[in-house]
């Protein structure tokens, strides 16, 4: 049986342009919830059309219940909601799972190729792993490593894109929108849905087993925020310490570990 999970954000969507349009309640976050539904509904279908069995929808951005459940295709699972388990983004994935797609990712906090790039929430102004900047999706492929699980596509902002590609140069990739300052220049949603069921098709039709992220033998993690506290109050968890008044830096043994401090003190 062939079993993949999809974890599914909002701000690589195509189209997408401002923090109004990820929140639900504000006036364009209908139309963005709905097209990163269809989008999360193509990579399924194009994963379905490979021959794939199960595909479990991780809803992974702010609320986790944006995705409208009757978009999905009838062999796709969804899941909604915060578990408030480490792997955040990731929770539902173990080692059972073929691979991995991420829709609608975006780029992180210290780069230019998104007006919504960030890193887990807003609070955080940079955030780098062994001197890296850190992105969701980093964190996350991460993840998905540390189960030995492959990545078999992402889709989102171009920056994205073109950065796991350095990193996994046999990922499939969609990008959706190009970020241009305050500004984002993108295809058209239907092309993004056609582009995304077909790349994903193929992605899962061929050989995607090499494309596990690369493990670090080390972590460390740095972190700056917007407000001093914070940093003061990360220092007192176990392996943290405070470097700046804005910034603290945490030592890991291991992956899980790490997942462990971004749980509590991000």
């Amino acid at each position: 049986m062939k079993k993949f999970f999809v974890s599914s954000d909002i701000e690589g969507t195509s189209g997408i342009v401002c923090w109004d349009e990820t929140d639900f309640g504000k006036q364009r976050y209908d139309y963005f919830s709905k097209q990163m539904s269809r989008e999360s509904a193509a990579a399924c279908e194009g994963l379905i059309d490979a021959g794939a069995d199960d595909v479990l929808v991780r809803d992974a951005h702010d609320s986790a219940r944006n995705i409208h459940p009757d978009m999905l295709p009838k062999k796709a699972r969804l899941m909604r909601n915060w578990e408030s388990h480490p792997y955040s983004m990731m929770s539902g994935l173990d080692e059972s799972f073929d691979g991995v797609v991420f829709t609608g990712y975006h780029s992180a906090v210290g780069w230019d190729t998104n007006p919504l790039s960030h890193t887990m929430n807003t609070h955080v102004t940079s955030i780098l792993l062994n001197g890296e900047i850190c992105s969701e999706l980093m964190i996350n492929a991460l993840t998905a490593s540390m189960l030995k699980v492959p990545v078999v596509g992402v889709t989102g902002d171009k920056g994205l894109c073109d950065w796991i590609r350095t990193v996994l140069p046999g990922v499939a990739v969609v990008p959706t929108i190009e970020g241009r300052g305050s500004a984002t220049v993108s295809i058209h949603p239907d092309l993004a849905v056609e582009r995304i069921r077909q790349a994903m098709r193929e992605a899962a039709s061929g050989d995607f087993s090499e494309n596990v992220f690369p493990m670090p033998d080390r972590f460390e993690l740095t972190v700056r925020w917007r407000e001093h506290y914070k940093a003061y109050g990360a220092a007192f968890y176990p392996g943290c310490k405070q470097t700046g008044p804005y910034e603290a830096v945490y030592t890991g043994a291991n992956w899980m570990d790490v997942l462990c401090f971004m749980h509590w003190v991000l």
